[in-house]
């Protein structure tokens, strides 16, 4: 007679488990209780031993699948039979696998759980719970001999049923925006300096400028391309910023190639706008939406994310007052951009409103110290404060 080997349920509510090794290979014979495979569940590697004395043969699950509980992945035949075909474990042309797991760490092995026709129930209690559609494999009989009551389905029907869990698989925009940023947050020395500043002149100089741009390269100007003209400009003053840490050392890099963040499906990619600072407002708009519109179209080329020496990220459209991003590295620092909102602040001794927007930049100690950042800042302030002076 054949066994099936299926996928065991190791632990309570266990789903799936990881197929870790086989330790026979198809062919070869086995005895029972000798240790036939490995499986992953989500607190441990356990080992599991061979049901019956046989041959190993049919098997169809490879190291490294993750499998449902129940499934059949191989049989334990006699010398000479066939495997059985298109029969389940509980089948009666097989036998399926019950011997208990052997764990290698510390871990509870789950009892295996009566199902709905194992259950010792009163024919009242049954019908009960089969009106208010509850699972009686899940209730702990209070009866004589632990026979399930109509009081037990009462109680249990009286319970919220629990809520599904949802898991969401991230894509590959999504995996590759963790890794990099999982590796800059573990490696990279992150500190973070902050300057308020008045937007005044910025929104100013945006509508003064914004019609001229839109009827002559048909883009609408925004607040980033200010931004992105501004930091480019003021990079040109402070190298270190503009630089990269690669194999312990400070490349000064020559161009200065500023990135936007861009949220797209499943993540955020930075778009790079290369040799930023010689270019005009109107050409940094016009590259910033061909950008924006590919990222979202999903249409990016692989020039169009690489090279970048200094990235912008802009919230200031989601409402955010301020945030701290994080480095992607070698790229020693990132400016994160609040929104532009009224506040109460002095002017000349006075309370007043202004339009203020908050700038943090997040830097690597390796490269840039804390007064060369307030340095960066305080220049980037003032260029925001005076556009005029760049935009000439």
């Amino acid at each position: 007679m054949a066994f099936s080997v299926v996928m065991p349920a190791l632990e309570m509510a266990q789903e799936t488990g990881k197929l870790v090794a086989w330790r026979k290979k198809e062919g070869e014979s086995v005895a029972k209780g000798e240790l036939l495979l490995e499986v992953e569940t989500d607190k441990a590697v356990l080992e599991v031993d061979a049901p019956a004395d046989g041959i190993l043969a049919g098997v169809s699950v490879q190291e490294g699948a993750v499998v449902p509980v129940g499934k059949t992945i191989a049989w334990i035949i006699r010398p000479g039979e066939a495997v059985p075909q298109d029969v389940t474990p509980n089948g009666s042309e097989g036998r399926s696998l019950s011997e208990p797991a052997r764990p290698t760490v510390v871990a509870a092995v789950a009892t295996p759980q009566p199902t709905a026709a194992d259950a010792k129930i009163s024919p009242k209690a049954r019908r009960l719970a089969k009106e208010k559609n509850v699972d009686i494999s899940r209730l702990r009989g209070s009866g004589p001999g632990g026979e399930i009551v109509t009081a037990d389905v009462l109680a249990a029907g009286a319970q919220p049923a629990p809520a599904p869990v949802e898991i969401e698989t991230p894509g590959a925009v999504g995996r590759l925006m963790a890794e990099r940023t999982t590796q800059s947050w573990t490696t990279v020395p992150h500190f973070f300096v902050s300057r308020d500043v008045d937007a005044g002149a910025l929104v100013k100089a945006r509508e003064q400028m914004a019609s001229t741009v839109e009827q002559t390269r048909g883009v609408r100007l925004t607040h980033t391309d200010f931004l992105v003209a501004a930091v480019a400009r003021t990079l040109t003053k402070h190298r270190r910023l503009n630089s990269s840490w690669i194999d312990g050392k400070i490349r000064l890099n020559p161009e200065i190639n500023v990135a936007v963040a861009m949220a797209v499906e499943g993540g955020v990619v930075a778009a790079v706008i290369s040799n930023t600072n010689v270019l005009t407002l109107a050409e940094i708009a016009v590259q910033r939406r061909d950008l924006a519109e590919r990222a979202r179209a999903g249409r990016l080329r692989p020039a169009d994310i690489t090279g970048a020496t200094f990235t912008i990220s802009n919230l200031g459209m989601y409402q955010v007052d301020a945030f701290s991003a994080i480095i992607s590295p070698p790229q020693a620092a990132i400016l994160a951009v609040g929104s532009i909102a009224d506040r109460v602040v002095p002017v000349a001794g006075q309370p007043a409103i202004r339009p203020m927007m908050t700038l943090t930049i997040s830097c690597d100690h390796r490269v840039v110290d804390g007064a060369r950042a307030a340095s960066f800042l305080n220049d980037l302030v003032e260029a925001l404060r005076q556009p005029e002076q760049w935009l000439r």
